[in-house]
């Protein structure tokens, strides 16, 4: 019988500790376009890195090489015309009156 008790005593303590959830969670800064497009831009011109690393080691054939980079280029122009666009013509932020 005590065992029965200490286990649905460990159970309810089990369930408790995975389910609960505290009252104010911090959920972090909230994203932006603009910073969510920085953080790609970023994330494209260290491929771009690596991409020109790994060629110059011998790891990527010139064919593939030629096509990863104008691809990855491409994408990094796509990024910095829509953050220039976005920088020229700031959307207004949700609950700021202008």
């Amino acid at each position: 019988m005590t065992w029965l008790l200490i286990c649905l005593a460990l159970a309810v303590a089990t369930f408790f500790y995975v389910f609960y959830l505290p009252g104010k969670l911090f959920l972090g800064p909230q994203k932006t376009r603009a910073g969510y497009l920085r953080e790609r831009k970023d994330a494209v011109y260290e491929n771009l890195r690596d991409l020109n690393f790994e060629y110059k080691a011998g790891k990527v054939p010139d064919a593939d090489y030629t096509s990863l980079k104008s691809s990855l280029q491409d994408e990094a122009a796509i990024l910095l015309a829509e953050i220039a666009r976005l920088e020229k013509n700031p959307v207004p932020q949700k609950g700021t009156r202008s």
